[in-house]
């Protein structure tokens, strides 16, 4: 996503400063937020919810790898390029967009093998520049370099599209796993960056529900800019999807250039590739739900399965897509895919809560051991992941598996809790932190399960288990 390039870079910083669990608390808000149907925040209601946590993504995952490997300079360079980077695999296709993977590989192009000369010198005189505090005057070296590369990257396609030796030369030094649309792209991006700059500034910064007035500005905005120069037809329908709450509501482009929602009709327009577009978005959502998933502390994993739930029922409901197309079979293969993934995570859950709350005779307790706090937090997350998956499971096909295993934790929970209390009562002073942690664990996955009276009746059920134990102790 992007929004205004100065709004969302002092949001970037203000996001790099906070403290990892200021961010922690700030993700759990914004996403219970985006499942209750919130998405403008108190604390930026131009920006959204989504893109804060798209951020927040970003800065987790920079600050985990160490920070951007690109230069300043450099990074000046690409700023065109920023509404079109995905966060994604760089071999997944995505019509219009290139993965922040690649940002190096490309670079490496230009200094390496398109403008050496050229970009050694921009690097060093922008470098200067930033060191000494003159912003406008890096800016302005960037602009002409990009000017400058632009039209090197155009000569080296059209030379490539003379002699196939040339391409399969050029394919070969930009070396990205998709080179060809990688390197269109970032030509588009920098020749069309003006128009590009002044579309954005004509769009708001946020839309809530692409429909009426709003939708029907999109569509003049957009063939406006691309009558001057078509190559900017593809890069603002991205910028139209980056301010959207709901992206998949970029589709709507297409149904209302076809006259109808029937999807062989969208696809003889050129807003057809809105479809495509969506579908690809979709597909990345997946993905980043699996490595979600997979690390047991997603960020913000609850707000991606609404945005794939909300993503899949648009297509079907907006589109009249015929199973048998290539936009149905992708789409009903995606909705396999997440039924597979979210149906044996879902059916794992009770079985990690009953590890961790099993009640365990005093032998088997290590003396003033406590359970992992991060074990806690992961089935607290995952407690919570099946709850939420309640709300999306009819479109998910995964009503029967949610319901079966919403179901075990509940009897389990009503059920293992009385062991544990009971346990606490009798604890000695070697196993007495270890069943306290075990309450206290019960007693989050219960807020999840049961709601917050729920476990704040554990709790005091807890206190008075832990008084017992101490009356008995003295005497």
């Amino acid at each position: 996503m992007a929004g205004d390039g100065a709004s969302v870079e002092r949001l970037r910083q203000y996001l790099r400063e906070l403290k990892p669990a200021a961010r922690s608390v700030l993700i759990g808000e914004l996403e219970r937020g985006l499942l209750r149907g919130d998405d403008a925040p108190a604390a930026s209601p131009v920006l959204g919810a989504s893109l804060v946590l798209h951020e927040l993504r970003l800065v987790i995952r920079e600050q985990r790898d160490g920070g951007p490997r690109l230069g300043s300079a450099a990074r000046l360079f690409f700023v065109p390029l920023e509404p079109f980077i995905v966060d994604d695999l760089a071999e997944h296709k995505h019509p219009g967009r290139v993965s922040h993977n690649v940002l190096e590989q490309l670079w490496t192009w230009i200094r390496r093998d398109l403008l050496p000369e050229e970009a050694k010198a921009f690097t060093e005189a922008a470098n200067d520049a930033l060191l000494a505090g003159n912003q406008p005057k890096a800016e302005q070296l960037a602009r002409a370099f990009q000017d400058r590369a632009a039209a090197a990257i155009a000569a080296a396609f059209a030379a490539g599209d003379e002699d196939e030796k040339i391409r399969r030369r050029l394919l070969a030094q930009i070396g990205t796993v998709r080179a060809g649309e990688d390197g269109i792209t970032l030509m588009r991006a920098l020749k069309s960056r003006d128009a590009l700059a002044t579309f954005a500034a004509h769009l708001p910064l946020h839309i809530t529900n692409l429909a009426n007035g709003r939708l029907d500005q999109a569509k003049v905005l957009i063939e406006s800019t691309a009558a001057f120069d078509g190559e900017t037809f593809l890069p603002a329908l991205l910028i139209v999807m980056n301010r959207l709450a709901t992206p998949w509501q970029l589709i709507r482009l297409g149904i209302k250039a076809a006259g109808t929602d029937i999807a062989a009709r969208v696809a003889d327009t050129p807003y057809g590739v809105t479809v495509t577009i969506v579908l690809a978005e979709l597909e990345r959502l997946i993905g980043e739900l699996r490595s979600g998933l997979r690390s047991g502390r997603g960020v913000a994993v609850g707000a991606t399965l609404k945005s794939i739930h909300d993503a899949a029922r648009g297509l079907r409901t907006e589109l009249d897509l015929p199973v048998d197309s290539t936009w149905g079979r992708t789409l009903a293969a995606q909705r396999a895919s997440i039924s597979e993934l979210l149906r044996s995570e879902i059916e794992s859950v009770p079985t990690r809560v009953r590890r961790l709350l099993r009640a365990r005779p005093s032998a088997e307790i290590r003396a003033n051991s406590t359970l992992d706090a991060d074990e806690v937090t992961e089935a607290e997350a995952l407690v919570e992941f099946v709850s939420n998956c309640r709300n999306f499971a009819s479109e998910l096909a995964l009503n029967e598996v949610t319901q079966r295993t919403f179901t075990d934790l509940q009897q389990f929970l009503d059920s293992g809790t009385r062991a544990l209390l009971d346990g606490l009562r009798h604890a000695g002073d070697a196993d007495r932190s270890f069943r306290q942690s075990q309450v206290a664990a019960a007693r989050r996955f219960c807020a999840k399960v049961f709601g917050a009276d729920y476990a704040k009746t554990l709790g005091k059920a807890a206190e008075v288990a832990a008084g017992s134990e101490r009356r008995l102790a003295r005497a």
